[in-house]
C-alpha cells in the first residue's frame, strides 16, 4: 500500500506533462506485481496517488480495469485530467492477450501513447491489443530507451564493460552470448554468480543454484576466452536474515552456508574494471543489497559506476532500487533504464512485441510516426 521506490513514476512524468498541458484527457493503465486475480496488496491506488504528488496534478483511480465504472470514469474527465486504472493484471485477460479485454480499454480513448519500455517485451492485451485498435505513438520515456540502448548495439567506446547480477542466469544467457560479441568484459556477481562458480567446478553450500543450466554456462564461459569473470571471494551466511555474514574464498565455501553478495576481493577487482570503463551497462545488484550485511558489494559497484567517465547505463528495477539508497550516486549515471528484463530482451537483439506493435500501427496509418508527432 506504500510506494517505496517512485523511479518509474518520476520517469514517466514528462509524457504526462506534454499531453496534460495540450488538453488531452489521459487514461493510465498499468501493471503491478504479478497477481493471481484481485490482490488487494497490489491495488493502484496508491500509485494514482504518487504519481499525482510527484505530478501536481489530481489523479482520479477505479477499482477495475475496464467496465462501467471505468467507461463513466473516463467520459467524465476534463482536459487537461488524469484517470489511472486497476492493476492491469487483475484481469486476466491482460496476460492473455485477449482481443475483447483490448477493445474494452480501447474504447476508453481515442489514442494509445505506450510509454512503458519495461512491459514492452510482454505480448499482453495493453501492450499489443490496444495499438492494433487505435492510433499509436511512443511516449517520450519508450523512444529514450530504444534510442540509447541501440547506442550499446552499436561499436562502443573501449573498454566495454557488463556487470550483471541478480537472480537467475537463465534470464540473462541470451544477452550474454550477444554481449560477448562487443563486450571486452562480462563481470558477474549477485545470486546468478553461483551457477557461473559451479560451472568452474566449485561447490557453491546452499546458494542459488539453477542446475539444470550449469552445462550452458560451461560452454558460455568456454566460448568467452576469459572475458567473463566471476567473483573470488563472497559473503556467506545461514540466510538472508542472517546478520553473522562473513567473508570466504570461492574455494572454502561451507556446505551449510549461502552466498548472499560478493565479498571484498572482488568488490575492489569489479570496481577497478568499471571505474575505468568507456561503455558501461549495469543490470542487477551484486548481493542481498536490501539486507545491510549484504549491500557492500552492489555499493561499491554503484560507487565505481558513478565514477566512471565512460557512458554508462543501468537497467532493471532492482538496480535503480540500489542506487537510490546510495546517496545520490544515480544522478551521476548518465542513463537508467526503467526495463529489466526488456532491456536485456532488447540488447539479446530481440524484437519487443510493444515496439513492433507501435511500428505496425505507424505502417498502417501510412508513415515512420504514423502522420503524428
Amino acid at each position: 500500500g506504500r510506494v517505496a521506490d517512485d523511479f518509474r513514476i518520476r520517469s514517466f512524468l514528462p509524457t504526462l506533462g506534454r499531453l496534460t498541458a495540450a488538453g488531452c484527457r489521459v487514461v493510465v493503465c498499468s501493471h503491478l506485481g504479478r497477481p493471481e486475480g484481485r490482490d488487494e496488496s497490489l491495488i493502484t491506488a496508491p500509485v494514482a496517488q504518487a504519481l499525482s504528488a510527484a505530478a501536481g496534478v489530481p489523479v482520479r483511480s477505479v477499482r477495475e480495469v475496464a467496465g462501467p465504472e471505468a467507461a463513466a470514469a473516463a467520459a467524465d474527465l476534463a482536459p487537461g485530467e488524469v484517470l489511472m486504472l486497476e492493476n492491469l493484471r487483475f484481469e486476466p485477460g491482460e496476460t492473455a492477450n485477449d482481443p475483447q479485454l483490448a477493445v474494452q480499454l480501447a474504447a476508453l480513448a481515442g489514442f494509445y501513447v505506450n510509454d512503458a519500455f519495461g512491459s514492452s517485451h510482454r505480448a499482453h492485451a495493453s501492450v499489443v491489443g490496444v495499438p492494433a485498435l487505435l492510433p499509436s505513438a511512443a511516449g517520450s520515456l519508450l523512444s529514450g530507451e530504444v534510442r540509447t540502448l541501440s547506442r550499446l548495439l552499436e561499436p562502443p567506446d573501449r573498454p566495454f564493460v557488463v556487470v550483471l547480477g541478480g537472480a537467475k542466469v537463465s534470464d540473462k544467457l541470451g544477452v550474454i552470448r550477444n554481449l560477448l560479441a562487443r563486450a571486452d568484459t562480462i563481470l558477474v556477481g549477485g545470486g546468478m554468480c553461483f551457477t557461473f562458480l559451479a560451472a568452474a567446478g566449485h561447490e557453491v553450500g546452499r546458494s542459488l543454484l539453477e542446475k539444470d543450466r550449469v552445462q550452458d554456462v560451461k560452454s558460455l564461459m568456454d566460448d568467452a576466452g576469459g572475458r567473463i569473470v566471476i567473483p573470488s571471494d563472497v559473503v556467506v551466511a545461514g540466510s538472508p536474515d542472517d546478520s553473522s555474514g562473513r567473508s570466504v574464498p570461492v574455494a572454502s565455501m561451507p556446505p551449510d552456508a549461502m552466498g548472499l553478495d560478493i565479498g571484498p576481493r572482488t568488490a575492489a577487482q569489479f570496481s577497478e574494471v568499471v571505474a575505468g570503463a568507456g561503455t558501461l551497462f549495469w543490470n542487477g545488484p551484486m548481493g542481498v543489497f536490501e539486507k545491510e550485511p549484504f549491500a557492500a558489494g552492489t555499493r561499491a559497484v554503484a560507487e565505481a559506476a558513478a565514477a566512471c567517465k565512460g557512458f554508462t547505463v543501468t537497467g532493471g528495477g532492482d538496480t535503480a532500487a540500489a542506487l537510490a539508497g546510495t546517496g545520490g550516486l544515480s544522478e551521476r549515471i548518465d542513463f537508467m533504464s526503467t526495463g529489466g528484463g526488456a532491456s536485456l530482451e532488447f540488447l539479446e537483439g530481440r524484437k519487443l512485441p510493444g515496439i513492433q506493435a507501435l511500428e505496425q500501427a505507424a505502417a498502417r496509418a501510412g508513415g515512420p510516426d504514423g502522420g503524428r508527432r
